[in-house]
């Protein structure tokens, strides 16, 4: 099918654009003085995160100029690319960091996490085969008993490393593409319910996630234990007040806020905006995730629209999770902020799933 081409959705690349201009404010802000000491140089993190940026930017540049019905066949390449380096994580050849191996490296160095290529790849490899199978959906065995297996294939790998927070966030993605194929709702509301119980089980079955649960419901009680992190981000924010204590004027960030530049960087946001300024970045979120299903809704294919649609929830959905976990409404989880928080994985493929998002509004139906 030939398409015709026009401009980009301005205001979804102008909301991504914003959401990394401050992201790149607040990493250099809430990292600075961690950065000083430990390598003697205030702007590692932010020379970082800026060299990051630019790759970034020049991926979403060049996916939002292909046409994305090009990369169906890269869908398959990508899943199977995945996986491997899922398997690859958890053996010697991963990098332990805070007693989980989620990246891959040389020697010390870690060179990207590959739950960060898992999560666009599953989005991928989803929307080229329900595109094929979208009359299917309906049965469960045919169409959605299939999915249920990369659910189980992909979290059960990213739990190895463990990671609960990420494979959740897989999960609520493939739920809600399936949700968007076209599934009954009977057979999504047993999936729901089956998973609710399986993340119980994966709480229950490990001490930590347990300790972190029952932290959250009382964080004072634990406070210098599980608790404190929440305690601190909490005072981080309602030290902030309405208008914030001026950029750079953090004072959690003086080693009082553990992952103050990554993920608890919204604590420090809060801290030094104000709730004008926490409220200024939600609303970029629901901006995005407007302007995502819009160009979901607007796509001339199946598989442009489940692509538009599991890649912006599988942004925003991340983004709500930080922001509860920080604001105290969720347990910990170690979710990062798109496109705020300090990593080179993960603003590299949100930056593409931004490009692909602005390639597949090039050929929307109503303009």
């Amino acid at each position: 099918m030939r398409l015709k081409k026009g401009p980009p959705d301005l205001i979804l690349f102008l909301t991504a654009l914003t959401l990394l201009g401050i992201g790149l404010i607040m990493v250099f802000s809430s990292s600075a003085v961690t950065a000083s000491v430990r390598y003697g140089d205030a702007y590692y993190f932010f020379k970082r995160q800026v060299l990051w940026s630019i790759i970034g930017i020049g991926a979403l540049l060049i996916t939002m100029k292909i046409n994305y019905q090009k990369l169906k066949s890269l869908a398959l390449p990508a899943m199977i690319i995945a996986l491997v380096c899922l398997i690859l994580v958890v053996t010697p050849l991963g990098i332990e960091v805070n007693s989980s191996n989620r990246w891959l490296g040389i020697g010390s160095a870690r060179l990207f996490a590959p739950s960060e290529l898992a999560k666009l790849a599953v989005v991928m490899f989803l929307a080229r085969t329900m595109e094929v199978n979208i009359d299917r959906m309906k049965d469960f065995v045919k169409g959605v008993l299939p999915y249920l297996t990369i659910i189980a294939v992909v979290c059960g790998l990213i739990m190895l490393q463990p990671d609960l927070g990420t494979a959740f966030v897989v999960a609520a993605t493939i739920f809600f593409m399936m949700m968007a194929a076209g599934a009954r709702a009977s057979h999504l509301i047993a999936i729901a319910a089956a998973g609710a119980a399986a993340v119980v089980a994966a709480i229950v079955v490990a001490p930590y996630r347990m300790a972190r649960l029952t932290a959250f419901l009382n964080p004072w009680k634990y406070a210098n234990e599980e608790g404190f992190q929440t305690i601190q981000s909490l005072y981080a924010l309602g030290s902030g007040g309405l208008f914030g204590l001026g950029l750079g004027r953090s004072r959690q960030k003086f080693f009082y806020l553990p992952e103050q530049h990554t993920d608890f960087i919204f604590a420090i946001l809060g801290e030094e905006l104000g709730f004008l300024g926490a409220i200024v970045v939600i609303a970029l979120f629901l901006l995005f995730a407007w302007r995502g299903f819009k160009i979901a809704i607007n796509a001339p294919d199946n598989f442009g629209s489940l692509l538009a649609a599991g890649i912006t929830v599988l942004i925003t959905f991340q983004a709500a999770i930080n922001i509860g976990v920080v604001c105290g409404v969720l347990p910990v989880t170690g979710i990062t902020l798109p496109f705020i928080s300090h990593g080179g994985s993960s603003l590299l493929f949100t930056l593409i799933g931004v490009g692909l998002l602005l390639n597949i509004s090039r050929y929307s139906m109503n303009r």
